[in-house]
């Protein structure tokens, strides 16, 4: 699980969607996670492997992000404190470094491949003394400490948990956050269903299915925009910020 860019092919275009995940999966959940993590130790420890072979659009996808999240940062009521935030499935720390670490004093990374929080000390250069912890657990096991974040930021990683363990998930993320925390989810999302990816081990599901985990969490989604001037050829991308 990590950050990634996935393309819409014309097979999944084409291929049967299903009402939720759950009704796609042919494995049980033990191969059904086993498998992404053998598909990731694959995958290179760089941004275009990151981003699934589209590295050149890292710079308008992390532009977007941080229009997006800045519309909540600041002091005053309501407004989401800078201290520490959270990346999941931070890879080698993209995100990390272009987007969290100019906005918050500290951030913890948490991936399930080690080699990528390896490659990301090197990575994050300097600003890696800001890093607190590396965390190599997969999200449907990640347990947050309480109250320690004001962002957590989850990003082309959902498709790779079950529903019950993406509703599990997000509960124990609202637990994470400080007053006036935000859970910003920005991944891809499909046209209708939710549709298999058998090469990596995941889904791509529609907004309604996403909207209805959130809601499923106990969380209210404040704002959602869709990302713009991405490749017609991939799925669709929206953020939602979540309390």
């Amino acid at each position: 699980m990590t950050d990634r860019k996935k393309r819409q092919s014309a097979r999944a275009r084409k291929q049967r969607s299903c009402t939720k995940m759950e009704d796609c999966l042919i494995e049980d959940q033990t191969t059904f996670y086993s498998k992404a993590e053998h598909y990731w130790k694959e995958v290179p420890p760089t941004v275009d492997g990151m981003l699934g072979g589209y590295g050149s659009i890292s710079s308008i996808d992390i532009n977007g992000s941080k229009k997006f999240l800045q519309k909540f940062l600041g002091e005053g009521q309501g407004k989401t404190g800078t201290g520490c935030a959270l990346d999941c499935g931070a890879g080698i720390g993209r995100i990390t470094k272009r987007l969290l670490l100019p906005l918050f004093r500290t951030v913890d990374l948490v991936d399930v491949t080690q080699e990528f929080l390896d490659k990301a000390r090197n990575y994050l250069g300097e600003e890696a003394k800001r890093v607190e912890n590396y965390f190599c657990c997969g999200l449907q096991d990640f347990q947050p400490q309480p109250e320690r974040y004001d962002v957590i930021w989850i990003q082309w990683v959902i498709g790779h948990l079950t529903d019950d363990h993406l509703v599990e998930f997000l509960r124990r993320c609202r637990s994470g956050l400080r007053p006036d925390g935000l859970i910003v989810v920005k991944d891809n999302v499909s046209f209708e269903g939710v549709i298999p990816d058998d090469v990596d081990s995941s889904v791509c599901r529609d907004l309604n299915v996403l909207r209805h985990l959130v809601s499923r969490a106990g969380l209210n989604i404040i704002c959602e925009e869709q990302q713009q001037n991405f490749p017609e050829e991939i799925y669709q991308v929206h953020t939602l910020a979540l309390r």
